[in-house]
């Protein structure tokens, strides 16, 4: 495997490894791997010839007052698990390669997608995800591009952004990766205390109890204010958990429901702060057509 820090190495690789009879598979990440991440790698290899990886923490997504200077970084550590999981090449680059001197051109996917859930408390962040990923495309040039579920809101994002602009790269989303207890796997988790992480696992029990409360059939069950209730009623629970959304929207659009309508996805998503460390997760709700 390759490890690689500007673009011209990584044209050097893509040509020395028979790129062009080969699809290629990628999975641009923030670095400090876990499994979730690894999952995506190996899912890349697996239906891929070849599989890129991305370790960049991108400041432009980052707010004031963010954690982009205490984001975790261990370069020789991820390479050796993406390395583990099948990555044929990683691209570290610093920021100034993905930023050329007087770099002024953003990607910006406007409207409802980007102005709730996590747009609404950070204005910044989805432009600085498609203008970063959208040069990522450009340089590493994939088939296909392996993002997770866990980060649901990106995802649509992404899905939007190749769309408009008709980007020749199929997004994959695969599903969310928890810990043995249930909480989904995040490079933040590392910033929980012994008793926040505890409490975190609010998270996940009350999306389990929304989607026991839809399978359940009682009536009222679908009413998306009544399934958020239910989430709420959970976390609250936890003296340490700020709630900071907790919405039920269409699983394609994010747009605001009122019932989970049979056959058509619905997201239960959520953000929760303990502490300093703010957690999202989510989960798909969906009823069987009669």
């Amino acid at each position: 495997m390759s490890l690689v820090k500007t673009i011209g190495e990584l044209e050097d690789w893509r040509k020395r490894s028979g790129r062009k009879e080969q699809t290629l598979g990628f999975v641009p990440t923030m670095g400090y791997l876990h499994e979730g991440h690894l999952s995506l790698i190996r899912r890349a290899k697996a239906e891929n010839g070849l599989a890129a990886v991305s370790i960049f923490v991108n400041p432009t997504q980052f707010g004031p007052g963010e954690d982009f200077e205490k984001y975790p970084r261990d370069t020789e550590r991820d390479y050796r698990l993406a390395k583990e999981a099948g990555a044929d090449v990683v691209f570290c680059p610093e920021a100034d390669e993905i930023y050329a001197p007087g770099f002024s051109t953003e990607v910006e996917v406007k409207g409802g997608l980007t102005q709730k859930l996590c747009g609404a408390s950070r204005p910044i962040h989805f432009k600085g995800v498609a203008t970063v990923v959208n040069i990522l495309f450009n340089i590493v040039r994939p088939d296909r591009a392996y993002f997770g579920q866990k980060d649901a809101q990106q995802a649509v994002v992404i899905q939007k952004m190749v769309r408009d602009l008709h980007i020749p790269v199929e997004i994959v989303v695969c599903p969310i990766v928890r810990e043995k207890d249930g909480l989904a796997m995040s490079s933040r988790n590392m910033y929980l205390s012994p008793e926040e992480r505890k409490q975190a696992l609010s998270l996940s029990r009350g999306l389990a109890k929304a989607r026991g409360l839809l399978a359940s059939g009682e009536e009222g069950c679908d009413r998306a204010e009544r399934l958020a209730e239910v989430i709420g009623r959970e976390i609250r629970k936890e003296p340490l958990a700020k709630p900071e959304y907790i919405e039920i929207l269409d699983g394609g659009t994010l747009e605001e429901i009122e019932r989970v309508e049979p056959g058509r996805k619905a997201l239960a998503a959520v953000a929760v702060r303990f502490g300093g460390t703010r957690l999202i997760d989510n989960t798909v709700l969906s009823l069987e057509e009669k």
